[in-house]
């Protein structure tokens, strides 16, 4: 319509100038719809897609050709029970005892690997290998051919290959020297996918979103936006986690393109006001919706300082026959008091993050000390978020 309207209003000067008018108003109406809001992030970094995830696999193998640092007899004797068996397996029968085999270029692992949603037969995926007996280090060793299962116990692929530790240990027992965790490794593209999961996109109806932070007001937005742009009643927020969406018609046996056109829009998140804060290292987050009513903070530390001098007392006449004295040490200690000066701080209410963090910088507190007074303003109620401590 609008193309008409301009090919039909290009013949005199005044109309070639309100043509080029309201090409420019037309211009800055679709710049500001087109604007992203502040602190919108795509929901594909926000949210998956429910029935769209991986699948994890594990299984147990046998790692070979160890240079003496496999399992031992005592410590692992399954390890030698499986070696028996794969050699039975192999046409190799071998009628002994298991005690009486020591094979230390051996070890028993479990291979675990994530089968991705859509991995078709001949994909390779990655294999992580970690002994489960004795063994010393998986440096050098072989990965014999496992089963890799998942939980309704079919086998989904099969991994064998060259185990990568990324570190090495050496030297024997007593002057010994490693680098890394030599025990557990990976395998590159050492698992075969042998089964596919089955997942027909083009027959579903709707589309489940799953948002990663929960929130009400994130899943409202979501579904707002969805329903601007493919009409009203296409989502729908079923809770603060979950967003429910109808496949509109145009898009009904053809969904792949539906789900990336989902996964690319933009929207305004909110959170809930967090302060974590870790006690160990003294590490602080603040969320950006933190707000401290008004409320008065003082601070201080108490330092008491312990110094111990060690004198030799030597006595001035050494030789005095058999009751002659001795060179004693004698410790001086000295005890020293300090206390820094008390000073209290007003925090005006409204205060924002950054006017937070300038007034507790300003008292002079360590990121230690700040973990108290977090502690003590939530406590009065002055603090207005979730404080959690890790």
């Amino acid at each position: 319509m609008l193309t008409s309207y301009f090919e039909n209003t290009e013949g005199t000067t005044a109309n070639r100038f309100e043509t080029q008018i309201l090409r420019i108003a037309v211009v800055l109406v679709l710049s500001i719809a087109l604007v992203v809001p502040a602190h919108a992030i795509r929901v594909k970094d926000i949210a998956s897609i429910e029935g769209v995830r991986e699948n994890q696999l594990v299984g147990y193998g046998l790692v070979t050709g160890l240079a003496g640092t496999g399992d031992s007899v005592f410590g692992a004797p399954y390890t030698i029970q499986s070696l028996l068996s794969m050699l039975n397996k192999l046409g190799v029968n071998l009628s002994v005892d298991p005690q009486q085999i020591l094979a230390r270029n051996v070890a028993g692992v479990m291979v675990t690997a994530n089968l991705p949603a859509f991995g078709k037969v001949g994909n390779r995926i990655d294999a992580v290998v970690s002994s489960i007996g004795d063994a010393k280090s998986l440096q050098g060793g072989t990965l014999l051919i496992t089963p890799l299962m998942g939980a309704t116990k079919d086998v989904y692929a099969v991994a064998q290959g060259q185990v990568t530790i990324g570190g090495f240990l050496g030297g024997s027992d007593g002057n010994s020297k490693s680098k890394n965790h030599v025990t557990a490794g990976i395998i590159s593209g050492g698992a075969l996918v042998e089964r596919e999961v089955p997942v027909d996109l083009n027959a579903w109806d709707t589309i489940s979103i799953n948002l990663d932070q929960q929130d009400f007001t994130t899943a409202v937005r979501l579904a707002d936006t969805v329903n601007v742009l493919y009409g009203n009643g296409i989502a729908t927020p079923v809770n603060p986690g979950v967003v429910t969406l109808i496949v509109p018609e145009p898009f009904r046996g053809r969904i792949v393109p539906f789900i990336a056109a989902i996964e690319s829009l933009d929207v305004a998140i909110d959170l809930r006001a967090r302060v974590v804060v870790n006690e160990r290292t003294g590490t602080v987050v603040m969320g950006e919706h933190v707000r401290i009513s008004r409320v008065a903070v003082s601070h201080g530390n108490l330092t008491v300082e312990v110094t111990t001098e060690l004198e030799a007392s030597q006595p001035e006449a050494p030789f005095l026959g058999s009751t002659g004295g001795e060179t004693v040490v004698v410790p001086n200690v000295d005890t020293t008091v300090e206390e820094e000066p008390s000073r209290l701080m007003i925090i005006d209410g409204s205060a924002t993050l950054g006017d937070v963090v300038r007034g507790l910088n300003a008292v002079g507190v360590t990121p230690r000390d700040l973990v108290s007074i977090l502690q003590a303003i939530k406590a009065v109620g002055a603090l207005h978020a979730e404080l959690e401590v890790i």
